[in-house]
């Protein structure tokens, strides 16, 4: 997608048109109400996923910098992998940011304990511009905390070279086939990881009982052996350098990796899978919520959503935006994937104190579990060891038989 969007720019820049694809003109821009912060030596910092942005690469825009450019306010962007690790990074104190860019389930818990500042809508008109679709969903329901960024679905990655044309890609039981042992990737956050596994068991994706999340404890620890490596951003070289056959990941970062790769494909199992959205959230501790809300603000310009959209490949919930995208992406069945699809999926929600405890307590004992070298690694190591040795009895007893006769 990246490499048609480049030849359609140097297309545009042949013909002397704009230098960027979705510019941004004065005009189109409330300018009393992005430069009033202007000269005061304000700088906010957001905390985003990898990979998460335009930023300027393959001739795209450069959000930040022209978010800088346009209020004068300067942009401290740091990344973090996980739902997890923000969490874990807000909640131990000493790194103040004004923006974050959660998932839903996140956004829920931070909500109820009471991480999250209200967000002052009046601060943020380009709201208007989210689909109705995505508004005052279950993990914020009078919608008060957060606006969406980007939303899309999981699914299976994985390399046509490398993977029998035969086998059935859609269905998360490819990702326990012993054929692909050391060839399979899986995630490394506990959360997406027993999602597929409760999915394979026949169960939500929301947990509601402690024997649910330990019949799916008991699989990722079956799948254990097989896992090549456990990751997160790390999937992008792995996959497009042909070094695993299979993973599971999000939608929009497939796009990237295919367009990387031609021999990579998505499949999307028909179990049933996630549909997440990530959102933008101001911490409690936020010491400049304004700009804040300013930058906000910026990510729903239109021009803004559809590049971010089109740099990152992931569905826009900003309607003003995904106007702006051209028709392949508009009918991409990765990006904005079937009602079908759709009817299946199902959001993370907020999960009860007692079943986030057990899936943390479970996701560590998966990641220490080495069951499987002592079901069936010793006691081979054992039975050949007793061989070896017999072996070398034997022939130290026909070594002295054969010196015995010399004599």
């Amino acid at each position: 997608m990246k490499r048609i969007f480049a030849l359609l720019l140097a297309l545009a820049l042949a013909a002397g048109l704009s230098s960027a694809a979705f510019a941004l003109e004065e005009e189109d821009l409330d300018m009393e109400y992005y430069t009033r912060f202007k000269g005061q030596n304000i700088s906010i910092n957001v905390y985003n996923w990898g990979e998460y942005i335009s930023d300027g690469s393959d001739d795209s825009m450069n959000v930040n910098k022209e978010f800088e450019e346009l209020t004068g306010i300067k942009v401290n962007y740091t990344n973090f992998a996980t739902n997890e690790e923000l969490y874990a990074k807000l909640k131990t104190g000493g790194v103040s940011y004004d923006v974050i860019i959660p998932s839903d389930y996140m956004v829920a818990r931070m909500i109820n304990e009471g991480m999250l500042s209200p967000i002052n809508f009046d601060n943020v008109p380009n709201f208007k511009h989210i689909s109705e679709e995505f508004k005052y969903q279950p993990y914020d329901p009078e919608n008060l905390y957060s606006v969406p960024y980007t939303w899309g679905v999981v699914g299976i990655i994985y390399n046509t070279t490398l993977v029998d044309e035969s086998k059935d890609m859609e269905t998360w039981d490819i990702l326990w086939d012993a054929d692909y042992a050391g060839e399979i990737l899986m995630f490394s956050n506990p959360r997406d990881a027993f999602g597929i596994a409760l999915k394979k068991c026949g169960y939500s994706m929301n947990p509601d009982s402690t024997d649910q999340l330990r019949e799916a404890t008991e699989a990722l620890k079956d799948q254990k052996y097989l896992v090549q490596a456990y990751v997160m951003d790390e999937i992008f070289d792995k996959m497009t350098g042909g070094e695993a056959a299979i993973a599971p990941y999000y939608a929009g970062d497939a796009v990237t990796m295919i367009d990387d790769n031609p021999d990579l494909a998505f499949a999307i199992p028909r179990e049933g899978t996630n549909r997440f959205l990530d959102a933008m959230c101001i911490p409690k501790e936020a010491k400049n919520k304004e700009a804040a809300e300013m930058y906000i603000n910026f990510m729903c310009e239109p021009e803004v959503g559809a590049a971010n959209a089109e740099y990152i490949g992931y569905s826009s919930p900003n309607d003003a935006a995904f106007e702006l995208l051209d028709e392949e992406t508009q009918e991409s069945p990765i990006i904005y994937p079937s009602d079908e699809v759709i009817e299946k999926s199902e959001f993370f929600n907020e999960l009860p104190t007692e079943i986030n405890l057990a899936m943390d307590k479970m996701w560590t004992e998966v990641l220490s579990n080495d069951e499987q070298y002592s079901e069936w690694f010793i006691p081979i190591l054992l039975v050949v060891c007793i061989g070896l040795s017999i072996a070398i009895n034997v022939v130290r007893t026909l070594r002295r038989k054969r010196e015995s006769r010399n004599y």
